[in-house]
Parts: structure tokens; sequence; C-alpha cells
């Protein structure tokens, strides 16, 4: 098929490769099972060989991925070269396949027919059962009686071994599932009591950011007031005589003493 020649990523090869020997491990086992001669042995190896047919389907659904995802790395001839090995090896997984159900078929029709075998070997029919209690003595048959009754006392109480042992199972599991949903119900309070939590929380970062933004306007304006109020003082004190900014409480120069001249002319009347 050329597999040497097609252009692969690291992750494909080695998918490819365990693949490649996968079909080799089911090819020897198929030819080791025609050897194999024990029923039970047989089953065994099949469901090895079922193991190994479920690991290479597995790789196959792995190697399309990669297919798909590298698609844009490749031209078009080379994605339809690795298409077509994929094809191939489903291919041959599917021959796989069949002739498992082959052997399959095979092996369940050999364990038929040891089944009907082994019944008819261990099963006695009615006849004989009257034949055989025919030729018992009296203590003999008592003895059977009993033996059988024992036989029946033991299955009975295995039988309620078994109940007791699965009531007990049972009550486990439902104790076990009760307190599994008991922590799943704290779980959900404590998720409910984790969510209000984080709303308050948000809330209050919300206030805070309000609060932080007015304080930062209230600052900003008492800058700016400050910031008029030196700006005046520098204008004073260079320029004193300035008309055009009134005087500051407190900063201003002393007004000129003021003198009242009374200019009183002889015979003038002030009042």
């Amino acid at each position: 098929m050329g597999d040497s020649k097609l252009k692969m990523n690291p992750q494909m090869e080695q998918l490819h490769g365990e693949i490649r020997d996968n079909f080799r491990a089911l090819a020897n086992g198929f030819q080791k099972l025609d050897k194999i001669k024990d029923s039970n042995r047989q089953s065994k190896q099949l469901e090895d060989l079922t193991d190994k047919m479920k690991e290479c389907k597995r790789l196959i659904k792995e190697f399309d991925r990669e297919i798909k995802d590298d698609k844009g790395n490749n031209p078009p001839d080379v994605i339809k070269q690795l298409n077509d090995d994929k094809q191939s090896m489903i291919k041959e997984l599917n021959s796989y396949v069949a002739l498992r159900k082959t052997y399959m078929s095979t092996l369940g029709n050999k364990k038929l027919e040891l089944f009907d075998m082994g019944a008819g070997a261990s099963e006695p029919t009615a006849d004989e059962n009257v034949k055989m209690a025919s030729e018992m003595s009296n203590q003999e048959l008592i003895n059977h009686g009993k033996n059988r009754m024992d036989e029946t006392d033991q299955a009975i109480e295995r039988s309620k071994q078994v109940v007791h042992q699965t009531i007990e199972i049972g009550t486990q599991t439902a104790t076990t599932l009760k307190g599994q949903t008991e922590q799943m119900g704290r779980i959900v309070n404590e998720l409910d009591t984790i969510h209000f939590s984080i709303k308050k929380a948000s809330q209050l970062v919300k206030e805070i950011g309000r609060q932080v933004a007015t304080d930062k306007c209230i600052m900003f304006f008492l800058l700016l007031i400050v910031c008029g109020v030196i700006a005046i003082i520098v204008v004073k004190i260079v320029n004193p005589n300035n008309k055009d900014i009134r005087d500051i409480p407190g900063l201003a120069p002393p007004a000129p003493a003021r003198r009242l001249l009374l200019y009183l002319k002889p015979g003038s009347d002030f009042r």
C-alpha cells in the first residue's frame, strides 16, 4: 500500500504503527486458535482477540480524527491516500470481526453438544430411578431420603444467606445514597450562600466606587478653589496696585491715612 510514502505527523505515525501491531497480533492469535482443542481455552483466546479488535477500532477512530485535524497541512492527494489507507484498515478489521463470529458460532455449537451429552449422562430416567429404588433396602432408602433432605436444607440455607447479603447490600446502598443526597443539599445551600455573598459584595463595591468618585469630584473642586486663591495671592503680591482684582481681606496693603482738611473761611458756618 506504500504506507512509507504517506506524509504523516508523528501522532499519525504512532497510531498507524500501533494499528499494524494489533493486526499482526490478531493474525497470530487466530492461527493459534486453530491449534487449541480445549473449549475453555478457545473462549479465553477469543476474548483476548476481541479486546484487540476493540483497541484497533479505537485507534482507527483516532487516526481518522488526526487526518481531519491535519487536513489543512496536506494536499488533496495526500489526504486521499490517507483516507484510502484508513478504509483498508477498516476492511481488514472487519475481516477479523467476521472470522471471530465464525469461531464463536463453532465454539457455541461444540459447547451445546457437550452440554447435551453431560445432561444425558447425569440425569437418569424415571425407569432407572424406579429400578435403583427397588434394588435398595429400606434403610438405604431412608438414608438416601435424609441425604436429599439435608442437601435441600443446605440449598435453602445458602439461599437465605444470599437474600440476607442482598438485603444488607441494599441497606448500605440506600444509606450511602441518603448521605450523598444530604451532602448535595448542603453543597447547594453553600452555593446559594456564596452567590448571595458575592452579590452583596458586588453591590458594596459599586457603592464604594460611587463614593470614591464623589470624593474625587469634591477634592477636584476644592483643588480648583485653592489654586484660584493661590493665584490671586500671587498676583496681589506681584502687582499690589492691580485694580482688576479685589483685595483679599487680611492681604491688602494698608490704606493711606486720610486727612480731613477743613478749610474754614472767616465767617463760614460749619455744621
